[in-house]
């Protein structure tokens, strides 16, 4: 079979995946009036908003554009978790907000609208790179990725469980921006290895992989482990596990990835230099 029928079967079904979720999206809040969904329909359409207005006052490149809308929704998504986890450590304490009881079945104020908007990017994300073919092969990784990622929120947020350990997860925002950050500043024409702004973003990109992604992943996973016999005989805890080992296997990739890109970077920077 030729290349671009395996891209066209591989989108026809996250397509149709997309489809179903908005489905079970719109069915829960009209039928069984859960209203506070509403923030997911919210989400998907400011991103959509925001891709919008970037492509009519900046670029028309589909993937500077989508790209950007990632390095916004990054911003937003790790400002929020940032001022969810300050305002409950100023208010309960370390000990009481990292307890069982309070990640799995307790919801940190602003945690449910900062998920249900973020689970909106995600779908706003799938649909764009579906529209513009921002993918290749037969299983792409990131529709893959977003695909596990909205069935397990979206599971989340009907059961309204685990809210909290998903709160935590997306701490990795805050790398994600430099993430970004970096394939926006390629994309605009500056690849000066030699600059100090190339530089320190390349700094925060290593400090912020380390700590808000590759550390905090493991450590929610130990968490998940010690205490899984306070999860029961659900579903949870399988799909909690299986969704952070995905994670992490993901976060080995990236780091392997970033390594490459950063030693490329240097040894250009060093060849120019002799």
């Amino acid at each position: 079979m030729p290349r671009g029928s395996h891209q066209n079967n591989a989108g026809a079904f996250f397509l149709a995946t997309l489809v179903l979720w908005f489905v079970s999206v719109i069915f829960e809040i009209l039928f069984n009036k859960r209203t506070e969904l509403l923030s997911v329909v919210a989400g998907s359409c400011f991103y959509q908003t925001a891709n919008w207005v970037i492509r009519f006052f900046v670029s028309r490149d589909p993937l500077f554009v989508n790209t950007s809308v990632s390095l916004l929704h990054s911003t937003i998504t790790s400002a929020s978790v940032v001022l969810i986890l300050v305002n409950q450590w100023v208010t309960n304490g370390v000990d009481e907000m990292f307890e069982h009881s309070q990640l799995f079945g307790g919801t940190w104020p602003g945690a449910y609208p900062a998920l249900c908007f973020s689970c909106g990017y995600f779908a706003y994300d799938q649909w764009d790179m579906l529209h513009y073919h921002l993918y290749s092969g037969w299983l792409p990784s990131i529709l893959v990725h977003h695909l596990i990622l909205l069935v397990c929120v979206t599971l989340a947020l009907y059961r309204n469980v685990t809210i909290n350990y998903l709160i935590l997860t997306l701490i990795c925002e805050l790398h994600s921006i430099f993430l970004h950050v970096r394939k926006v500043r390629r994309m605009a024409g500056v690849r000066d290895a030699n600059s100090k702004i190339v530089r320190a973003e390349w700094v925060l990109n290593w400090v912020t992989f380390f700590l808000a992604r590759f550390a905090a992943h493991i450590l929610i996973t130990v968490k998940l482990i010690r205490d899984a016999p306070k999860f029961g005989k659900g579903v949870e805890l399988p799909l909690a596990l299986f969704g952070m080992v995905g994670m992490n296997l993901l976060n080995f990739f990236l780091g392997a990835d970033l390594f490459k890109a950063y030693r490329g970077e240097k040894n250009h920077r060093q060849n120019h230099q002799e």
